[in-house]
């Protein structure tokens, strides 16, 4: 066990041997009875031929190297755990830094300043990408709203003419009545109403299909309809047709005012003849062939959209509100079908529909 123990003196008893043999445990023992000055742990085992061997050591070298551990940790541990939340706290912060910018910047847009956007941080995180996808949620917004603020007033302008018109004829007309009698005042008073009330209607059928709401009021779920009959019965004579069965699953009055939309613009700006050509494959195709000025080719992609005037011959005429084009191109896409405009081999434009056919 030690240098200065008496070898003479035995460590352990035979009794307290054959315990811890039958133990298999270290032994405590004063360390005195072999002159040793501190306890002893003494480790007994037996080998195959029988002799015993003993281990022993001092209580105080295994203990000492555990207090130093334990004082090390009581001393240790606050001051790791005070680090660790420390860097943690920086961590955080700086991840969390751009986050907080982007809500400063999402504080800062507002309807009076539309334009700003939201910060986009410099690294390639997710945070990035959101910023990127908010920034381009506002692109859409603002150019919605400027969509909207230019509807309201193209919208407040129309209005204003037919108003503008039947109070002037009021007023001649108090001022100055027809020796007639009011019959003339009265017709053209009816007519700039009547062109109101257009220019009403076609508003809301707009604000409902914006709305997602069915085009009319009270209007059937979609059915089966030969598109080719809505035309037979719609066309005004001396419209030159070319129609062959046509099934389409849609709104039947969507389809009516489609058709009716078409015609018209064709027939208000046609110099002589209106072609309607409806025929059935792998889409269900109406086109409508004027022989009139046509439609530039930089202004078809414009020419559906709302109050859209062209600098051609091929204006609005009193006839019109302006919004027919743009009542058909969403009443197209409501059925699943596409609309376009083309030259037409008469000289002038052609308008073409195409919407899914019937199956079966």
């Amino acid at each position: 066990a030690s240098t200065g123990a008496s070898r003479a003196v035995p460590l352990l008893s035979p009794a307290e041997v054959d315990r811890a043999v039958d133990g298999d445990e270290a032994v405590l023992v004063e360390g005195d009875r072999v002159g040793y000055g501190d306890r002893l742990r003494v480790l007994v085992r037996r080998t195959d031929r029988g002799p015993v061997v003993l281990a022993a050591t001092s209580v105080t070298a295994v203990d000492d190297p555990l207090r130093l551990v334990r004082a090390a940790l009581l001393v240790g541990l606050p001051l790791l755990l005070l680090a660790s939340t420390a860097g943690v706290w920086l961590t955080v912060g700086r991840t969390l830094r751009p986050v907080e910018q982007l809500r400063a910047g999402a504080e800062a847009v507002t309807a009076a300043d539309p334009s700003r956007r939201l910060p986009v941080p410099a690294a390639e995180d997710e945070v990035r990408r959101l910023a990127e996808t908010l920034n381009g949620m506002l692109d859409r917004l603002e150019a919605g709203g400027a969509r909207q603020r230019a509807f309201v007033a193209d919208a407040a302008h129309e209005l204003r003419s037919p108003l503008a018109a039947l109070r002037t004829v009021l007023e001649v007309a108090l001022v100055h009545p027809d020796p007639e009698g009011p019959e003339p005042t009265l017709r053209t008073a009816s007519e700039e109403v009547l062109r109101m009330a257009r220019l009403v209607d076609d508003l809301l059928l707009l604000a409902r299909l914006d709305a997602g709401a069915s085009p009319a009021r009270g209007a059937g779920r979609a059915q089966r309809v030969d598109l080719a009959e809505v035309v037979r019965e719609l066309v005004p004579d001396g419209v030159v047709l070319h129609l062959s069965p046509a099934p389409v699953v849609a709104d039947p009055d969507a389809l009516v005012r489609v058709v009716r939309n078409l015609v018209d613009n064709a027939v208000r700006h046609a110099a002589s003849t209106v072609t309607v050509t409806v025929s059935a494959g792998e889409h269900v195709e109406l086109l409508v062939d004027d022989d009139g000025p046509g439609i530039p080719e930089q202004e078809r992609s414009r020419v559906f959209d709302r109050f859209h005037r062209l600098d051609s011959p091929r204006t609005r005429d009193a006839g019109g509100t302006g919004l027919g084009l743009a009542i058909v191109r969403e009443l197209v896409a409501v059925a699943g079908g596409t609309v376009g405009v083309e030259e037409s081999p008469a000289g002038g434009a052609r308008l073409r529909v195409q919407l899914p056919p019937a199956p079966g």
